[in-house]
């Protein structure tokens, strides 16, 4: 697998690496069960709502550690609304590039970013947690990228249909049998699911 000299350096030089004392905001997402996982915490302002400092801890691959690493680089110095902006996309181009099969760590990188700065918001009033709904199952769905490209499975169409109903969240696919990365889709999409208290079940028809 070929890395960039970026990705490389921010690997073995990772910046903002480490735990914040008397964090503002932290979040993990990821499982290391799954193999990446990743904790951002966040300082800020009250008054300007500038992240004015950011550090993270991970485990994983050499993407994961580079991302998470980039994203806090992005972030830093950012109000909560510019960090919110701030997508996978931005990340694997700061780092020119990642290989198709590793896109995800930059998806989880954001992710984690995201998840710090709404649990900031709604500790500190500035915003309600969002109500859990199916639109919020197709929206996770949007964040796991088919390894062979990169891209998401919502935009290539691989998602028929979403299904929600009494604590069961339904996924059917259309990925062929002999697809390589047909279980690797599935095993992705319980872990991003299985994250939200909200689903007990998860139904996928692969």
């Amino acid at each position: 697998m070929e890395y960039s000299q970026k990705v490389l350096d921010y690997f073995m030089n990772p910046r903002n690496m480490g735990k914040i004392d008397d964090p503002d905001a932290v979040a993990t997402e990821g499982s290391p069960a799954c193999g990446d996982q990743v904790t951002i915490y966040l300082k800020v302002n009250p008054e300007s709502q500038t992240i004015e400092d950011i550090k993270f801890q991970s485990y994983g691959c050499a993407s994961n550690i580079a991302t998470a690493s980039i994203i806090t680089e992005l972030a830093k110095g950012k109000t909560l609304e510019e960090g919110k902006k701030i997508d996978w996309e931005d990340a694997a181009s700061a780092l020119d590039g990642l290989p198709p099969i590793k896109m995800h760590c930059s998806v989880l990188a954001v992710d984690t970013l995201r998840s710090a700065i709404t649990n900031y918001e709604v500790t500190h009033k500035l915003a309600e947690r969002p109500e859990f709904s199916k639109e919020t199952i197709v929206e996770e769905l949007g964040r796991i990228l088919y390894p062979k490209v990169g891209k998401s499975i919502i935009d290539l169409k691989m998602v028929k249909y979403v299904g929600w109903h009494d604590g069961v969240a339904t996924v059917d696919l259309d990925v062929p049998k002999f697809d390589e990365y047909r279980d690797n889709i599935a095993e992705e999409i319980r872990e991003h699911l299985g994250r939200y208290p909200e689903i007990k079940e998860i139904n996928i028809t692969i």
